[in-house]
């Protein structure tokens, strides 16, 4: 069972166990600049505002109609990256346009042995495409059909965008052993109205950014742990900005500050840290992937500033990844 408040998805498998709940929140992000350095994790700065599509049916793409879900808007090369939350253990698995997050495979429902999902409580966040052992490249949002996302760049077509969630719950037998045996589980602005616009434009997929350190931690309690049978999934559509006013009649967030800006406000970044966790080897697929700094470049775009000196905290599992506005 999957519900929408505000701004959240929230899974719930009462049919497992009451306590299986997971709520799943896209956090506004500052896009960190593609200069080579792995930078640390950026502040959330606000959930984006989430909608169902079917309450849109007659201003959304036709072809959201057949997969339901939600969708929220995000400016052209706007970051974001997933906040998770809830203490009861799942595998989520996370894809963009249908390409695998964590191995750049093509999407399946089921788990696969290669682990290609995410364990929360142990993974609170994912920012980015798993590129190698420690570091992510960052979720950025392009148009679909002008070759940026990670999905036209493995598969060669722009056929879905967005983002795809399939959530697994912990198996209750399982969940009840962890529980007895350590007593409780982990820690405790105005857009122009057009006329008319094209459904081809509207839609965004994401497209590897700068690179950034982040671990995608491994599964240590086993494949055989997941409820394979009581599964939630979920699509996650991206619209541009402008197309998002003219479907729901309300105004987009506005643009986050850029991060050279946040810096240069001596406002802090976030290392996570988790000695007891290993992390997972990144996805050979994933970093071949090119960033859009790279691509745009190439078209004669303007590199971003580099940020130097920045302000970083440490946090572990009481963590707290708030920004400052």
């Amino acid at each position: 069972m999957i519900e929408l408040r505000d701004n959240e998805l929230v899974f719930r498998f009462p049919e497992v166990h009451r306590d299986a709940v997971l709520s799943v929140n896209f956090q506004r992000t500052l896009r960190i600049p593609d200069d080579g350095t792995a930078h640390f994790l950026p502040p959330g700065l606000g959930s984006f505002p989430l909608h169902h599509v079917d309450d849109y049916r007659e201003t959304t793409p036709s072809k959201w109609a057949v997969h339901g879900g939600v969708f929220f808007p995000m400016h052209q090369s706007e970051a974001t990256w997933l906040d998770f939350e809830g203490d009861y253990p799942m595998a989520v698995k996370v894809g963009a346009g249908k390409i695998n997050a964590v191995t750049g495979r093509q999407w399946r429902n089921r788990l696969a042995k290669l682990q290609d999902y995410l364990v929360t409580p142990d993974q609170p966040w994912l920012d980015g495409f798993n590129v190698r052992k420690g570091m992510i490249r960052q979720f950025v949002a392009m148009p679909l059909g002008e070759g940026y996302t990670a999905e036209e760049q493995l598969t060669g077509k722009a056929e879905h965008g967005g983002i795809q969630l399939a959530v697994y719950p912990m198996k209750a037998s399982l969940y009840e052993e962890m529980i007895n045996r350590r007593g409780s589980i982990c820690e405790e602005a105005g857009y122009p109205i057009m006329a008319s616009y094209s459904q081809a434009t509207q839609e965004m997929g994401l497209a590897p950014g700068g690179l950034m350190r982040q671990e995608i931690y491994e599964d240590h309690y086993g494949i055989d742990t997941w409820e394979t049978e009581a599964f939630s999934r979920c699509f996650v559509h991206i619209l541009n900005s402008v197309a998002f006013f003219n479907v729901t009649g309300q105004s987009p967030p506005l643009r986050p500050p850029t991060a050279w800006e946040y810096t240069k406000a001596g406002l802090p970044w976030f290392d996570y840290f988790d000695a007891e966790l290993t992390a997972l080897e990144g996805a050979k697929e994933l970093a071949r992937l090119e960033s859009v700094e790279v691509m745009e470049g190439r078209r004669g775009g303007l590199p971003m500033p580099t940020i130097r000196e920045a302000l970083v905290r440490r946090i572990g599992r009481d963590r707290v990844r708030e920004g400052a506005f």
